[in-house]
């Protein structure tokens, strides 16, 4: 079973930018399309963004165009690249993979002024 570790969420002004990292625990990370999620309070948790095992991409919904999620393989590492950070971003942050494992702590955002 993989095990997640995310970090570099915080406060952010709305225009702003952060870097998400998540770390994967095994030597089997390079095998499984990884996911970035978010949940906002009072919602479901959902997809933001996908990277397959050979580095193609793909983003759902409003994050298209602010959002870069890329992984490093040899760290076992994704990351997600966000920018023009908007308060509707304000969520915790969650990576698993496809198929999930267990689900990590996360990553609290908040955008605000």
């Amino acid at each position: 079973q993989v095990q997640f570790a995310e970090s570099g969420g915080g406060l952010v002004q709305p225009g702003g930018s952060l870097r998400l990292s998540c770390v994967a625990s095994g030597s089997i990370f390079r095998i499984y399309a990884m996911k970035w999620y978010r949940q906002a309070p009072g919602k479901e948790r959902e997809v933001d963004a996908v990277i397959t095992t050979g580095g193609m991409t793909n983003y759902i919904g409003a994050v298209k165009g602010r959002f870069t999620i890329s992984r490093d393989n040899a760290k076992n590492t994704v990351y997600l690249q966000m920018n023009s950070l908007k308060p509707e971003d304000t969520a915790v942050y969650y990576c698993n993979a496809d198929p999930p494992s267990e689900w990590g702590q996360g990553t609290q955002v908040t955008v605000s002024s």
